[in-house]
């Protein structure tokens, strides 16, 4: 039901109402029908995807850091710059949102993995607060030997400059007492007392 303006100067759009609840009760009655065509065929079963787990290899961000390379047409993506995924197929220019990509849903999806992370029992929290308390005891000791190690190496190093420094010192005052015999020697066989100014 268009209801036109007499006017000229109404720039308005007119809207047919009829018309489009026309279409949007096709489109409801189309997507029934889609439903019921999906319950009525075979019903695919949700696939069941693992859980979230740790990754057990380390991430190579810096194997071509400071490295040129020629890329032309033909070179394969594996080999282009960035970050290429092999599980994707893909090229990601920075390490930020290399890792952002590896760490997101689409990625984790083609490894066949839900971003659901499976739920920890009690005897596995436990377990893993012991081995967490036994490697914080042996990073400590570990800590305290190279410690140890260190200061011994640094005090045995002052010791061998101290040591330096008064050989050093022994053989300047050797050398002085010799040179100034030796002046004091040479002085008297030409015949001068010293080399202070004369009494008048």
């Amino acid at each position: 039901m268009a209801a036109h303006s007499t006017k000229p100067d109404d720039h308005r759009k007119k809207w047919d109402r009829d018309e489009y609840e026309r279409i949007a009760k096709e489109r409801l009655e189309a997507e029934e029908r889609e439903l019921e065509d999906n319950e009525s065929g075979k019903k695919e079963p949700p696939v069941r995807r693992e859980f979230l787990k740790q990754r057990e290899y380390k991430v190579d961000l810096e194997s071509k850091l400071g490295k040129s390379q020629v890329i032309t047409k033909t070179t394969p993506a594996s080999q282009q710059g960035g970050y290429y995924c092999n599980v994707c197929d893909c090229v990601v220019k920075d390490s930020i949102n290399f890792l952002d990509h590896i760490n997101g849903k689409k990625h984790q999806r083609n490894l066949g993995m839900s971003m659901r992370v499976e739920r920890s029992s009690l005897d596995q929290v436990k377990k893993r607060f012991e081995l967490n308390k036994k490697k914080m005891e042996d990073k400590k000791q570990e800590y305290d030997f190279e410690q140890r190690m260190t200061e011994l190496r640094e005090e045995e190093e002052k010791q061998k400059a101290y040591r330096k420094d008064k050989r050093k010192e022994r053989k300047r005052k050797a050398a002085d007492d010799l040179d100034f015999e030796v002046d004091s020697d040479i002085s008297a066989m030409m015949g001068f007392s010293g080399f202070g100014g004369s009494k008048k």
